[in-house]
């Protein structure tokens, strides 16, 4: 049963940080149904329906269904501008993602600190967790696509944190239960199943506590967000539909 309790703990701690992260993007209020790949010379809008499904920008030119698409100068300037400030932006939009992560590895140490674990596990524990944060800032930091996020990833690093971190708990907390129960401290041991049975629903709201410090930093964004919209708002691909490249609502 710990070990069952444990698993769920785990998984919650990191499905709960995304969930809040995926409330915290909608800060801007901005969707778009393309995927963005940015590479050095060009950027590039693909997306099942409707026309236009592929949409390239390279220095103010515009091609959508890979042909090219005639612009008056004005649209050729705010699309160069689209294109300059987009570019701008991604690297602070990683920026956050990365701080996102750091916040999540320090709650999660700050929980093996009020569980009160053995020192050694603590810091195993942190280990652990510094472990997967560095392998998911390596993640944001390479990544130059959306594509490089489908799926369901937050399920995957849930599943994956918590079976590299329930053994170890379940190690710790059930020997503490154990040598309790050994002394006659039988109420010393049912705290600690207690206190893994509480995880279940309360760490879920000290979690999302933390991540709230995250909010501003969001909000910082939505002016350039904002900008982006602006900028392409018009603009028509080769079969005379609108781009539409990001929607930004009330």
């Amino acid at each position: 049963m710990l070990l069952r309790r444990l698993s769920l703990i785990t998984s919650l701690s990191l499905a709960c940080a995304a969930l809040h992260a995926q409330d915290l993007a909608t800060t801007c209020h901005a969707t778009s149904s393309y995927d963005l790949t940015i590479t050095p010379d060009r950027l590039q809008f693909d997306r099942p329906q409707p026309l236009p499904r592929q949409v390239e920008l390279r220095d103010g030119t515009l091609r959508t269904e890979g042909t090219g698409v005639s612009l008056r100068p004005d649209d050729q300037d705010r699309l160069a501008l689209f294109e300059r400030e987009l570019r701008a932006l991604a690297p602070r939009a990683k920026a956050v993602a990365a701080n996102g992560v750091d916040m999540l590895a320090a709650a999660m140490h700050d929980e093996g600190a009020r569980l009160s674990l053995d020192p050694a596990t603590r810091a195993e524990l942190d280990r652990r967790v510094a472990a997967r944060a560095v392998e998911l800032k390596q993640r944001i930091a390479a990544s130059n696509s959306t594509r490089d996020w489908q799926g369901n990833l937050a399920d995957q690093y849930a599943n994956q944190l918590a079976s590299d971190l329930m053994p170890l708990l379940a190690n710790d907390l059930g020997q503490q239960a154990v040598n309790a129960a050994m002394t006659g401290d039988l109420q010393a041991a049912a705290n600690l199943r207690d206190t893994a049975s509480d995880l279940t629903t309360q760490l879920r709201p000290r979690l999302e506590q933390r991540m709230q410090a995250l909010a501003p930093q969001i909000q910082a964004l939505c002016p350039a967000v904002q900008r982006l919209a602006e900028l392409q708002q018009g603009i028509r691909g080769a079969g005379g539909q609108p781009l539409n490249l990001l929607e930004v609502g009330q």
